[in-house]
């Protein structure tokens, strides 16, 4: 039996796409909570070296379309 690449990633790709959507919508119900404008955390890093909110999320994007 033959497994694909497609069949053995896909779920996982899915499931990090889905992880990472809820990550996003708490961030933003937190900005909301905090009067904070949730465009401030677009540009936001954790340390200097790290790419932006932004970048990070079409780096995982870019991964899931291969």
């Amino acid at each position: 039996m033959t497994i694909s690449m497609y069949d053995i990633s896909v779920g996982v790709f899915a499931a990090r796409l889905k992880a990472l959507a809820s990550v996003l919508t708490a961030a933003e119900q937190n900005a909301g909570e905090r009067k904070i404008d949730p465009q401030v955390f677009l540009t936001a890093r954790l340390a200097p070296d790290m790419f932006a909110l932004t970048r990070q999320v079409q780096i995982a994007t870019d991964h899931a379309k291969g």
